[in-house]
């Protein structure tokens, strides 16, 4: 798994992240875990996901919920992921260990066991009604290397305190083959399964989907009288007489039988005899991030208290810097401008400590109330993003003042809530602050990537120092200094063939050749060039393998759930000690992009076409989704002109993220996110420039669906 930095809905960079934030979740779940509501999340199977024991069922868990389990059943050690972020879709990310099989020569692996990744999907057509059973229809390893590789359809009805499933299951899952493939009506061609192509992997192997003879599988699970316990049973379609590598197994019995017992609602520990002959252990952690409410902000400062308007002076007659002074402290604004507009307050700037724009919104028109007379109805905040207007906000202050005092119902104040495209207006500035020109901070970093052929775990620990300097409020430096505390990259040796140019793959060396590195040194110019357009222009060392110059274009309509855009730059690789050197390869890469946040669910699709740091021409598709609270889980796949074996192992480019805002999880209010990328390899195909803004980030207040779905923070 990489960690690092998240910038939505644009491919991710191959950097570090300010946290790895998912594990801490999962382990702070038992402490946050209400204990007196059964859990809503079904049983995980060995392999991850809704389901028995080796079996999945026709179960998901509500959209949201993210887990990890780790079960041992020998050989086999099985470290899953689960996403559900859809109430439909089901994704899983494995690990698995084969403890009897080496990963390769001894000169590369050691003695390491053999480590396989694989990506699960399952997809639910229909839920259970009172008459027809759930069904479901899923793929294992459909981006792995096709080891365990096996299709299924199953259907789960519940009966009071059982549910039971029935399934038939192809590959893997479908070893006994006690049928015919019924889709031999269809073609002879599924009466055959080929082998798994195992030699490059990560390639959606459709020639063998469904294909071959088939198992039925099934079982039941039996919420017992105490609330914490389940017992599971199953009968299994495999026998164990084909398992990859030669590593076939006995079984005694095809029948599954164990418990689970429910810790709490985010810690399930199961136990079960499987294959008549062996045992199986598994501990579940999970939690579901998009119904979790951010804590108590204890150390925020609390809401100004109301006070009578007649007692407070007009507008021309106010203590600006002293509003500024309590914007800052209290509504998180950092002002640029104050401006009045006929009865209007307009306040221009950019919010830097509340997540949710509403409730800085609420913030920022208590701490006005409290210092403006009669003569002001309207307050307007101007957000602003690394000083561009990206929307107006307003609210009715006489509507906003019943509404703190329960005179009038949310729904009732939302009509007097406005958004509007920023423009130019005949205004009186009344009060504008000197430019804040420099700002910095320091930083912990942690990243990783896991199954590698040198070592399971390879991992780096940084401090970094970040800093900024504006010369004017547009055109400002980036700049970044790594200090490298603990890193053990240099067991990596292992760079792997490549016929592309090696924009990615000398990872290593990036890492370890110099223990103080310099990631960034940037200038940008970031400018609004319409009432829709947006641009930017930046030169310097833009990310750790690369340098240069480059822009970037986007149109994005307020109001409107599209926007187009493209970026361009020309860029040299950098010297590995990552200083103001460079070594020979150049390229010039850029793409243009088109996105759409469907009207359904909060989805948004990216899709970017162009050409990719080691010169591959493709497409990259991205599919998110934004829950309520602001948590975002996507996953991203890119396809160029290079052919799997040219790419090599991984066969295309893809990985599966999650962003985190800090704000769930901290006593004070706070913007900042964290990412959590997994890839299942780094290789040089289908690569892009980590850049380090993006125009459709920045802009992104201009989609309202934040500061719609949580309006009632207002009052906060």
């Amino acid at each position: 798994m990489k960690c690092l930095r998240f910038r939505p809905p644009h491919r991710l960079p191959r950097a570090c992240p300010r946290a790895c934030l998912l594990a801490g979740l999962l382990i702070a779940a038992p402490v946050m875990a209400d204990d007196t509501d059964p859990p809503n999340a079904p049983t995980q199977s060995d392999w991850g996901g809704a389901g028995l024991w080796q079996t999945p069922t026709a179960r998901m868990a509500d959209a949201g919920e993210v887990g990890f389990d780790a079960s041992r059943a020998t050989p086999y050690t099985r470290y899953n992921f689960t996403l559900q972020p859809l109430p439909w879709l089901e994704g899983i990310i494995r690990y698995s260990d084969i403890s009897n099989r080496l990963y390769g020569p001894k000169s590369l692996s050691g003695t390491q066991s053999y480590k396989d990744k694989s990506i699960d999907v399952k997809v639910r057509f229909w839920d259970e009604s009172r008459y027809i059973p759930a069904l479901a229809v899923g793929i294992r390893d459909v981006g792995g290397t096709g080891l365990f590789s096996s299709e299924y359809v199953v259907s789960s009805k519940r009966f009071g305190p059982i549910d039971a499933s029935l399934g038939l299951a192809w590959g893997y899952m479908g070893g006994r083959g006690d049928i015919s493939n019924p889709f031999d009506f269809i073609s002879s061609r599924f009466s055959v399964r080929p082998p798994p192509n195992v030699g490059s992997g990560g390639e959606f192997s459709s020639t063998e989907y469904f294909r071959g003879r088939a198992a039925f599988f099934g079982g039941f699970s039996y919420q017992t009288p105490w609330q914490p316990l389940i017992i599971k049973v199953e009968y299994e379609g495999n026998n164990y007489k084909h398992e990859p590598m030669g590593d076939n197994q006995p079984q005694s019995t095809p029948v599954n039988i164990g418990a689970v017992y429910r810790l709490n609602r985010s810690v399930d520990l199961s136990a079960a005899w499987e294959r008549g002959n062996t045992a199986m252990f598994n501990l579940t952690l999970h939690t579901n991030l998009a119904e979790h409410t951010p804590p108590a902000k204890v150390l925020d400062p609390p809401p100004p208290p109301p006070q009578p308007a007649a007692t407070h002076p007009t507008a021309d007659k106010v203590d600006w810097a002293k509003v500024d002074e309590q914007l800052r402290d209290n509504a998180g604004l950092k002002v640029t401008k104050i401006a009045r507009r006929g009865s209007e307050l307009v306040i221009t700037g950019e919010q830097m400590k509340y997540l949710y724009p509403a409730k800085a919104m609420g913030r920022t028109a208590r701490v006005l109330d409290n210092q403006l007379g009669p003569d002001i109805t309207w307050y307007t905040v101007e957000s602003t993003r690394e000083s561009l207007p990206v929307v107006d906000t307003s609210v009715d202050r006489q509507r906003f003042d019943d509404l703190l005092n329960h005179r009038i119902a949310l729904d009732d104040f939302r009509l007097n809530v406005e958004q509007d495209q920023p423009l130019p207006q005949q205004e009186q500035v009344l009060y504008q602050p000197p430019l804040k020109r420099f700002d910095g901070g320091a930083s912990i970093t942690y990243g990783q990537s896991l199954g590698g052929p040198n070592a399971f775990i390879l991992y780096q620990i940084a401090a970094n120092y970040e800093a900024n300097f504006h010369f004017t409020s547009n055109f400002w430096w980036s700049g970044v200094v790594s200090g490298n505390l603990i890193n053990n990259y240099d067991k990596f040796t292992y760079d792997a063939p490549s016929d592309l140019p090696r924009v990615r793959t000398d990872i290593r060396q990036y890492l370890t050749d110099s223990r103080i590195t310099m990631p960034v040194f940037q200038f940008t110019d970031a400018e609004r060039l319409g009432q829709d357009w947006y641009g930017m222009a930046y030169a310097g060392m833009l990310e750790s393998m690369f340098g240069g110059v480059g822009g970037e274009v986007l149109y994005r309509p307020l109001g409107e759930r599209w926007a187009f855009g493209a970026d361009g730059a020309w860029v040299q690789q950098r010297g590995f000690d990552q200083n103001f050197s460079f070594r020979g390869y150049r390229v010039a890469t850029g793409h243009v992009t088109a996105y759409y946040d469907t009207p359904v669910n909060h989805i948004t699709v990216a899709v970017s076409l162009g050409r990719y740091l080691a010169g591959d021409h493709g497409v990259t598709f991205d599919v998110s989704k934004e829950f309520r609270n602001g948590v975002r889980m996507g996953a991203y796949a890119t396809f160029t002109n290079v052919d799997g074996a040219q790419y090599g192992e991984g066969s295309f480019d893809k990985g599966i993220y999650i962003s985190i805002p800090f704000d769930l999880m901290l006593p004070g209010s706070t913007v900042n996110r964290a990412g959590i990328l997994w890839q299942p390899l780094i290789r040089d195909g289908g690569a892009s420039l980590a850049r380090r803004y993006s125009l459709y980030t920045l802009t992104n207040d201009r989609d309202s669906d934040l500061f719609n779905d949580n309006l009632q923070m207002i009052t906060q």
